[in-house]
């Protein structure tokens, strides 16, 4: 009929999209990455409509993980797909998945780095995901399960760099019928069923014996969870920064020659006691976690524990020696002063 509007669900999909382009320049490139399944495809479909209303040029990127048969016709498909979605500018990215860490994590980490990969050599000013509600509501349950803190149960942000996810606030449903509205067929992955991947069972078997013994929303309730601790993190973190600033410049006026015999090839970190002794132990944790990262712990292999038995150097000083983290990197109390180091030192006796 004349003048109807767009499906409801078409309309939110490209509401969305165009809440996420906001702050953007007119002639700025934007990508969809887009595997064609139900959620990047209605997402590239937002975009080829709202870019060009915004002044904006629009692309669309498929990584072709090489991992299933006829994978790289499927991301030649997509590709072609493009000019339908009023798209100009798409791409085929081939990658090579590692082993490190699991298949879930290595394709994660090989389409991430091809996707920068592409983005800077493109120009690109943002980098659209398709991640929606249900995956935010995955991906708490996932973390809360690993014993996560406040910052991994935020879950996904909506931005991180030059990435952006508008649909968080939107259900997977939302795009199933985005998708059959504007008559598109999204290619259902195979590997989304395999019982063998964690996210799956838990998409599959984990969420609806949740919603059928809970209730219906327990996917929007653990997104609002998201929500809620990711604003209780970013307030902690603040918190954190500023007290480090403080703790390390506290360090460093002490001058204590004491200090100055720690020779090191990497950098040396030192955090007066005096400042974070008082403070709640989120805030003093997140301190130690940054000092030991700048010193050069690999912020990936950093866990809990570790920075548990750091603050025991604070909370329950007995006179303890090195405590060692990750990395080769370590931790000694000297005279009201924390050092975090590659080189080992002596206790003080």
């Amino acid at each position: 009929m004349a003048g109807m509007g767009p499906h409801p669900a078409v309309a939110d999909v490209r509401r969305a999209v165009r809440l996420a382009l906001g702050d953007l320049r007119p002639g700025e490139l934007v990508l969809a990455a887009c595997s064609g399944g139900a959620d990047s495809l209605a997402l590239a479909a937002a975009l080829g409509f709202e870019a060009p209303r915004a002044g904006l040029r629009a692309g669309l990127l498929t990584v072709d993980h090489g991992l299933q048969e006829g994978s790289a016709d499927r991301a030649a498909e997509v590709v072609r797909l493009a000019p339908r979605l009023a798209i100009g500018l798409a791409e085929a990215l081939t990658v090579s998945v590692g082993t490190s860490g699991g298949p879930e994590a290595a394709a994660r980490q090989a389409r991430y780095a091809a996707l920068s990969r592409a983005a800077e050599r493109l120009g690109a000013a943002a980098v659209l995901l398709g991640h929606t509600r249900d995956d935010q509501a995955e991906t708490v349950l996932l973390r809360l399960a690993r014993g996560s803190g406040t910052r991994s149960l935020a879950g996904m942000p909506a931005r991180a760099g030059i990435y952006r996810r508008p649909l968080l606030g939107l259900g997977r449903a939302t795009t199933v019928a985005a998708c059959a509205a504007l008559g598109l067929i999204p290619w259902d992955d195979p590997h989304n069923l395999d019982a063998r991947y964690t996210r799956v069972r838990v998409r599959e078997r984990l969420l609806p014996a949740l919603e059928r013994e809970i209730g219906p929303g327990v996917a929007e309730a653990l997104a609002r969870t998201a929500d809620l601790c990711r604003d209780d993190a970013d307030a902690l973190d603040a918190w954190a920064d500023a007290v480090y600033a403080r703790a390390v410049q506290a360090a460093g006026d002490a001058q204590d020659c004491a200090l100055s015999d720690i020779e090191t090839g990497g950098p040396v970190v030192r955090v007066a006691v005096r400042e974070i002794a008082d403070l709640p132990a989120a805030v003093r944790r997140r301190v130690l976690r940054r000092a030991a990262v700048e010193a050069g712990a690999p912020s990936g292999t950093l866990s809990a524990a570790h920075i548990l038995q750091v603050d025991r150097l604070v909370t329950e000083w007995r006179g303890q020696r090195r405590i060692e983290v990750t990395g080769g990197i370590g931790v000694v109390r000297r005279y009201g002063t924390l050092i975090f180091a590659r080189q080992p030192a002596s206790p003080v006796s």
